[in-house]
């Protein structure tokens, strides 16, 4: 089994990089969370930061169903959160983590 390595590593400003080998494991782990449309458009309207109520009302989706698909793009290290306070507790803000992944093969 190959070994994980640290997967960010690259860093500029808002720009990130994930670059892994094709027997690392955590490229199944991206592969899969890439392979839903609604996780594509999670990706895609994160660039703004939003809490998952937000997120999930600009998808028409459930906030549950929102809820589980960033835990599989939390997972996979494609979105980062971040915890605040909100009117009945703490709210979940998350926003896109990479901008390229590339998987050398």
């Amino acid at each position: 089994m190959a070994e994980t390595k640290d997967l960010t590593l690259e860093t500029t400003g808002v720009s990130s990089v994930i670059e892994l080998d094709i027997d690392d494991p955590q490229v199944l782990i991206i592969m899969k969370a890439l392979a839903s449309e609604t996780r594509l458009n999670i990706l895609r309207i994160l660039k703004k930061k939003l809490d998952v109520c937000q997120t999930a009302k600009a998808l028409n989706q459930t906030e549950a169903n929102v809820s589980a698909q960033i835990k599989i793009l939390e997972k996979a290290h494609l979105i980062s959160p971040k915890y605040e306070a909100g009117r009945h507790g703490v709210k979940k803000i998350c926003g896109v983590s990479v901008d390229r992944i590339i998987i050398n093969i």
